[in-house]
């Protein structure tokens, strides 16, 4: 029997093929989520409604998370079933079209919840830690090349020039769209380079790219969020080095929460200064107002998922929500009131039971689990922070919901379940 020397071995060169046909499937996804491409492809006044681009636009992200899912059909399900609050949650809001004051748009977009949520469930089901850290870390590396190229080359889309003149918003429609996911870039490109020490010099030099992009957004709620994240990042560095420094670290990290939040209450003043905002948060109180007026008319069912926002009739709960707070808001600029409003109570516990989970999760992954601790728990301490002023919870074609949903996954499915 004669062997042909240097011949290289077939499965091999599929099995790496595959792989990286995998990792870029993936990244293409988180691409299409971020919307990036939005802004450049449409202009800033283009809505969903009015733009076939931005209502078809996504269906290739969901297409690649179908795609994860069908290559591994079992470990998705496997995930599925570790995450009751989360099924429940898309229940309650695909239930919500049969007392929605928007139904037609209800149901829409609980389809666009459900692909999106899907795929931060697939990213779940087939990456280790250190793969899933570079999976996203690709992603973001992506949008910082795009972001520097759109705002030193075309800074007619990339810089800002009538509200806050100067300030760079790169790929999104305003500033704090850039600073806000540069924020939390920096906490995941961070912990690629210390889950992947072969490529930690490419990982941190992108990490030092986002940081740089964030101070270019001016949007001093934006840099607030990436300290924070780093805070949280070095917390774990700190806690992971034995017993006695972990609960040292944590003592420490919970005290510096609780002197956080009496300098907010007590000095709201210099605060608010601090933060660049007045009294009301930029007007955000004033719509939390306006939200919970309506809340009290239907505090069990809500409104219908994402039903609220989108009625022009005049007469609807986002006409009294307008009237009573002063102008017309996007969304409730709140997470938790987003869910009461839309789901009501019923979809509120479930989004708040499948938070303390994942987050509970993530805690003890601090001290057990070095992927779940140095690249969950950074983006969730940044997460539950934003979502205190904005709505970024349950939210269909986002990008930070497929990471929640990812991470939230992840920490209850750990790396020896998942195969190469």
């Amino acid at each position: 029997m004669s062997v042909v020397r240097g011949a290289a071995p077939v499965a091999p060169a599929r099995l790496m093929f595959s792989q990286i046909a995998l990792f870029g499937l993936a990244v293409f996804a988180l691409l299409v989520f971020s919307g990036g491409w939005e802004l450049p492809a449409v202009g800033e006044n283009a809505t969903e409604a009015g733009s076939a681009i931005l209502r078809l636009g996504y269906l290739p992200a969901y297409a690649a998370g179908f795609a994860l899912i069908a290559l591994r059909p079992g470990s998705t399900l496997r995930v599925l079933i570790r995450q009751p609050f989360l099924l429940v949650l898309l229940t309650v809001a695909v239930a919500s079209m049969f007392w929605s004051v928007n139904p037609d748009q209800t149901v829409r977009r609980c389809f666009a919840l459900v692909c999106t949520t899907l795929g931060g469930v697939a990213l779940a089901a087939r990456f280790r830690w250190p793969q899933l850290a570079e999976v996203v870390g690709a992603a973001f590396a992506v949008l910082i090349v795009a972001c520097f190229v759109v705002c030193l080359a075309v800074p007619r889309i990339g810089v800002m020039t009538e509200l806050f003149p100067g300030a760079w918003r790169g790929l999104w429609r305003e500033k704090n769209g850039l600073g806000g996911l540069m924020a939390f870039g920096f906490c995941i490109l961070s912990a690629a380079a210390l889950l992947n020490p072969r490529r930690a010099r490419l990982w941190w030099a992108f990490a030092g790219l986002a940081v740089v992009l964030v101070l270019m957004s001016t949007s001093k709620t934006s840099l607030v969020s990436l300290v924070l994240g780093a805070g949280a990042l070095g917390f774990v560095l700190v806690a992971r080095r034995g017993p006695a420094v972990g609960a040292a670290a944590t003592w420490a990290g919970v005290t510096g929460v609780v002197l956080l939040i009496a300098f907010s209450l007590f000095a709201a003043d210099v605060f608010f200064a601090i933060l660049g905002k007045d009294a009301t948060l930029t007007g955000r109180t004033k719509i939390w107002s306006a939200v919970m007026r309506e809340i009290e008319d239907r505090p069990w069912q809500g409104y219908g998922y994402s039903a609220v926002w989108g009625d022009k009739s005049g007469w609807g709960p986002f006409a009294w929500i307008s009237k009573n707070a002063g102008f017309q808001a996007q969304h409730a600029h709140n997470s938790w009131l987003e869910q009461w409003l839309g789901l009501g109570l019923v979809g509120l516990i479930a989004w708040g039971l499948f938070y303390l989970q994942t987050m509970s999760l993530a805690a003890i992954a601090v001290f057990r689990d070095r992927g779940g601790g140095l690249l969950a728990f950074p983006f969730l301490v940044v997460y539950s922070l934003v979502s205190l002023t904005e709505s970024i919870a349950v939210v269909y074609n986002d990008f930070r919901w497929v990471l929640f949903v990812a991470f939230a996954a992840k920490l209850a499915f750990p790396d020896r379940e998942v195969r190469a």
